[in-house]
């Protein structure tokens, strides 16, 4: 509970505590905290055994800490291997993997910037074909064109 706050923090609380409530209030002012936070642990806890008296037999299993957004992608969907749900199965009847290596896109790039893929233009509504050449590679140094209008 109190994992984040540093020795000289928990003095200075102390001390503040002395100052504001008195050292001859301060034990009574402790007791009913502890108290208190007895009283709400036992609520809570009532509350666990009430739901799970309520869910049965088939629900022995469950915990509350597993409704923790963070605690449920942790179990199920990084989890330790296993699959409930039977996705890996589907994924190797439909080969996703050998599709995935097929259709790799960084396989066809090679390393020559400004260089095509043998895409030709294609003529547009009005019959005539773009202005700019596509299959010539650039120079060293030089510029690719820029259109303003096209961004």
């Amino acid at each position: 509970m109190f994992f984040d706050i540093g020795p000289l923090e928990m003095i200075t609380l102390v001390v503040m505590a002395v100052i504001i409530f008195g050292p001859d209030k301060l034990p009574k002012l402790i007791q009913d905290s502890v108290g208190f936070i007895r009283k709400i642990r036992s609520f809570a806890d009532g509350a666990k055994a009430d739901i799970r008296k309520e869910l049965g037999p088939e629900f022995k299993d469950f915990e509350f800490e597993d409704l923790n957004p963070k605690t449920f992608v942790r179990k199920n969907l990084i989890g330790d291997g296993a699959d409930p749900l039977g996705f890996k199965e589907i994924n190797d009847s439909l080969g996703i993997d050998t599709l995935r290596q097929e259709l790799d896109v960084r396989s066809l790039l090679d390393d020559k910037p400004g260089t095509s893929l043998g895409a030709k233009p294609v003529a547009a509504a009005g019959g005539h074909r773009p202005a700019a050449d596509t299959g010539t590679p650039l120079a060293a140094g030089e510029r690719a064109p820029f259109d303003p209008d096209a961004t």
